[in-house]
């Protein structure tokens, strides 16, 4: 089923190669796991094939196998096509690998026998894939899609630094790769926020994709009591836990999760499933964990790293969880929302400016919603914060292209000046909000239950674990259902895109985006560096 050299023969058939850097555990693993038969279905595949830097999980595509049916399922590694910062060769090496791949995976295929669905390259972890992707696209006329998750200027500004590495040294050079000028690019993305930039700049050649939830998903009794009973394996007690169903990144801001476990349900786990995302968030990572231990929090992270064989899956985790928390600080789409109300679970989470709307559009109302926790100033040294603020601030402002720091306002903290005032725990540093975590749990609700009313009551309903769930409403299933997603999809294949887009255009577009992700309401000290 699997084949691991990149000089493997392809038999030509109707087909649809998936690109992603990675198979490894997260959402676009997900959405390739949902979205693929219905994609298949779209363009008339008979066969799915799965390209990336590594084989994936033997046990994952088995299951994978299963959702395509009857169609064929191959996969192909190619170093080159990972993350740049997990390269050991150079640029130009890099970029010829990646030339010779394309080159025989589509030697003599054309646009009626080849669809290209490729996720996350408006990240930019490695451009040299991207550009190499579009422009064997270009070459043998095979339709591309360019399904974007995430954005590499959404507060991830160190991907500037390794696309300089690249090759790639002007705003305008990464906008061209990103948004190459062919009629042969589609854009996908997955909230209205990014589709209106989208649309407004490439409006034959975009659509809104939001990503599939689907109640026929829901696992069964024996997959949810199994995972119940791995999970008390895992933990050694009999607790109920409160799921992040995430990879350990710090832009899920889990130190918020966990000040609300400690105050709303001390006596539950707190459990994270996925593996680090990268190298970067080592640091993050490490310091919750020792923290955790030292002072003995119920918090568990990564149960799900490492071979997946013989673990739970993510939907039958969340099925044998207590409860759901999403307390991130930014999304594209915000998946687990969905599978909490799809589960019938109840969900504490964050409302991201940025899918919020799009989570009504669909008829879901989330009863423990919230913007932001706020935090008592004398939880935390104030004076070493805003130092520490203002000197991380300055190094994260450093990483961006000039344009971009002439548009960036201050942060909340730094906009208070001298003041010590009550601050949303989001906007602290990990340093700080490991100083609030520190403090007696009863010290801390004290000091900020009347900050935030609503705990009160969830805690009250959290004690006798009774928080409200969200009800799945029809309504839902017209947005994300599977049919509706092939549609979406079959809809922007057939859309004229003539002429093409200019590269003016690209430029533009780039620019109206991080205009629009540098906005003061999106800024984070916890994405600004990796030892806050």
């Amino acid at each position: 089923m699997a084949k691991a050299a990149c000089q493997a023969k392809i038999c030509f058939v109707v087909r649809l190669v998936v690109v992603h850097y990675h198979y490894r555990p997260g959402g676009v693993r997900r959405v390739v796991e949902l979205g693929a038969p219905w994609v298949a279905a779209a363009v008339k595949a008979e066969e799915v094939l799965l390209v990336g830097d590594a084989l994936p999980d033997k046990a994952w595509l088995t299951l994978f196998k299963q959702r395509l049916g009857r169609r064929d399922l191959r996969a192909m590694a190619c170093p080159a096509a990972g993350y740049w910062a997990e390269q050991r060769t150079s640029a130009a090496d890099v970029a010829g690998q990646l030339e010779i791949f394309w080159s025989r995976l589509f030697s003599g295929a054309k646009g009626d026998n080849t669809v290209v669905w490729a996720h996350n390259q408006g990240l930019g972890r490695n451009l040299l894939l991207t550009r190499t992707l579009s422009e064997a696209c270009v070459q043998h006329q095979i339709p591309l899609f360019f399904h974007h998750h995430d954005w590499w200027f959404d507060n991830r500004w160190q991907r500037w630094l390794e696309m300089r590495q690249t090759g790639f040294r002007t705003l305008e050079q990464v906008a061209k790769v990103i948004f190459p000028d062919t009629s042969m690019v589609r854009h996908l993305a997955i909230n209205h926020a990014d589709t209106s930039v989208l649309q407004h700049h490439f409006p034959s050649q975009s659509v809104w994709l939001p990503n599939i939830t689907e109640p026929a998903e829901l696992p069964t009794e024996k997959e949810v009591e199994m995972a119940r009973r791995w999970l008390k394996g895992q933990l050694n007690d009999a607790a109920p836990v409160w799921l992040i169903p995430c990879r350990l990144l710090r832009r899920k801001n889990i130190a918020e999760a966990l000040l609300l476990q400690r105050w709303l349900r001390p006596e539950v786990w707190l459990v994270t499933t996925g593996a680090l995302s990268s190298a970067d968030e080592k640091v993050y990572a490490r310091r919750l964990a020792e923290a955790a231990q030292q002072h003995k929090w119920r918090l568990r992270l990564s149960l799900l790293q490492g071979p997946e064989r013989g673990k739970p899956s993510v939907p039958a985790l969340i099925a044998a969880s207590e409860a759901i928390v999403l307390t991130s600080l930014q999304e594209g789409f915000g998946l687990p929302f969905l599978e909490a109300a799809q589960a019938g679970k109840p969900l504490l989470g964050r409302a991201l400016p940025n899918i919020a709307p799009d989570l009504a559009q669909f008829g879901l109302v989330f009863p423990q919603y919230y913007d932001e926790i706020l935090v008592a100033p004398a939880l935390f040294d104030w004076p070493a914060e805003q130092k520490r603020q203002e000197e991380m601030y300055r190094r994260w402002k450093s990483l961006m292209p000039g344009p971009c720091r002439k548009i960036t306002p201050k942060p909340a903290l730094l906009a208070n000046g001298n003041i010590p005032a009550a601050v949303p725990f989001s906007r602290l540093t990990l340093t700080a909000q490991l100083e609030v975590l520190r403090k007696p749990v009863e010290e801390s609700w004290a000091a900020c239950v009347a900050l935030n009313p609503f705990l009160r009551i969830w805690k009250e309903l959290a004690e006798v674990g009774r928080l409200r769930c969200t009800t799945w409403p029809r309504t839902a299933n017209r947005w994300l259902c599977g049919s509706a997603y092939q549609r979406q999809f079959s809809n922007l294949l057939r859309k004229t895109t003539s002429p093409p887009p200019t590269p003016e255009q690209a430029v533009a577009a780039q620019t109206d985006f991080m205009r629009m992700k540098l906005a003061a309401q999106n800024l984070y000290p916890l994405l600004w560096s990796t030892d806050g």
